[in-house]
């Protein structure tokens, strides 16, 4: 059933996001009295799964699910309608229509996207909300594990900047941050320092799927789940019992006991918990491979450091804009851990396999609203790129004739539609060979 959720959620969100994304070329064009031959969702060779022609327009649904697209007469686009191109202009033909209108019909659906996510987060700031725990309320500091000391960081540290901007919260884009970042300020010891954040220890944390490394420091000591196959079973541990003590040494932090664990694994350790108000001793054998079996209760850890900032409309819609603006910067930025030939982030692209695994297994309408917001706007980001073949190739084109005053000749637009061809399919080739390679990673 999780897997078919995950599916479900997917498709559900491609689909809403390539319709709407379609239709910001459509309308225009419709508009415009510009004739619209295929509207489709999905890719088609060969044969649609349906298709139904109304007016002018076939409108279809094809078999592979990798995106969607309008045909308009007199264009050239990934059809490579020559044929078409060779007859004499007709009024209702794209190449027909001034370049402003020309312009206006490319930009429609990138311009869409922009918008959807721009009204699903002044949505979603409205009915959930904003959920972090501020940084100047995490007294204790950070609890670093081993992929954040390689980062560079430390435990009790306090994030105050990334690369000279202040940080204020800790929350999902703190992690994307640091990894996007080149240097931190972090209150350590009582004084300021700057560090590096090594590509080693980006390349670690994305290695590591994705594993949030940045966590406050927990003083929190209760018990919240025993694994029933592990020693901490075996030992008499309960879900709700108060760790005290490790071997005589009391405990205050969590990664206290974590650490003391991990350096007596093949040993016996003595442990002392408070159970209904009473103190209980235990004893505890530890595995030199499996882990010990117990995690603190998360939830009573953080619950008073979370606050939650509710908006109206009118604070909602800046705060919208800004998420927006915010989500595309990021994504703008992790060109750098792709490009990087120390983290090799290219490695970690993932394609319609990986991003199926990234679904929720539980249907999550918080997850489904945030998620179609952040790929709409990764949608518009890569459709405006200046490549032939994608939106942003044509706009390229037309704004060179729009500067010079006359157009590039079909010739140049046919050979720069089959050079963009060519790298989206590169591209291609090299995502599904990614979503492949870690599918067989995975099951071996």
């Amino acid at each position: 059933m999780g897997l078919f959720i995950q599916i479900t959620t997917f498709v559900l969100i491609i689909s809403i996001l390539v319709i709407l994304h379609e239709l910001g070329h459509f309308i225009p064009a419709k508009l415009f009295k510009t004739k619209v031959e295929k509207f489709y969702l999905f890719f088609d060779p060969w044969f649609s799964i349906v298709k139904k022609k109304i007016g002018d327009t076939v409108y279809g649904i094809g078999w592979l699910p990798l995106g969607g697209y309008v045909k308009i007469a007199g264009m050239i686009d990934e059809s490579m309608d020559k044929e078409q191109m060779e007859k004499p202009p007709q009024p209702w033909e794209f190449r027909s229509k001034p370049a402003w209108q020309r312009l206006i019909i490319m930009l429609g659906g990138v311009i869409v996207n922009f918008l959807l996510a721009w009204v699903i987060y002044i949505s979603m700031f409205m009915y959930y909300g904003e959920t972090y725990i501020p940084v100047d309320q995490i007294k204790d500091g950070l609890y670093v594990d081993e992929i954040s000391e390689q980062i560079g960081l430390r435990t009790g540290d306090k994030i105050l900047k990334i690369d000279g901007n202040k940080v204020e919260k800790l929350d999902k884009y703190l992690t994307i941050d640091i990894l996007l970042g080149d240097e931190a300020t972090v209150l350590r010891n009582g004084k300021e320092e700057t560090v590096t954040l090594s590509d080693e220890g980006k390349k670690a944390a994305l290695d590591s799927k994705g594993r949030n490394f940045v966590t406050p420091r927990y003083r929190s000591l209760v018990i919240g789940k025993v694994v029933d196959t592990l020693n901490a079973k075996q030992s008499g541990i309960k879900v709700g019992d108060e760790l005290v003590s490790i071997n005589n040494n009391k405990l205050v932090f969590w990664d206290e006991f974590v650490e003391s664990l991990d350096k007596n694994k093949g040993n016996s350790v003595d442990l002392v918990v408070k159970r209904d108000g009473q103190l209980v001793n235990l004893n505890a054998k530890l595995d030199t491979k499996e882990p010990f079996g117990v995690f603190n209760n998360r939830q009573l850890a953080l619950k008073d450091l979370f606050v939650t900032r509710e908006y109206g409309f009118l604070e909602a819609v800046p705060r919208g804009f800004e998420e927006t603006i915010n989500v595309l910067v990021r994504q703008v930025k992790q060109f750098k851990l792709i490009f990087n030939p120390v983290i090799q982030g290219y490695k970690k692209v993932k394609g319609p396999i990986g991003i199926v695994e990234m679904m929720s297994p539980v249907w999550d309408w918080q997850f489904f609203w945030g998620f179609m917001a952040m790929f709409s706007v990764w949608l518009a980001f890569l459709n405006i790129l200046p490549i032939p073949a994608l939106d942003g190739g044509h706009v390229m084109f037309l704004l060179y004739e729009i500067i010079v005053g006359k157009a590039p000749s079909q010739k140049v637009m046919e050979i720069g539609q089959i050079i963009g061809f060519v790298i989206i399919m590169s591209l291609m080739v090299v995502i599904f060979g990614n979503d492949i390679w870690n599918l067989i990673k995975g099951g071996s």
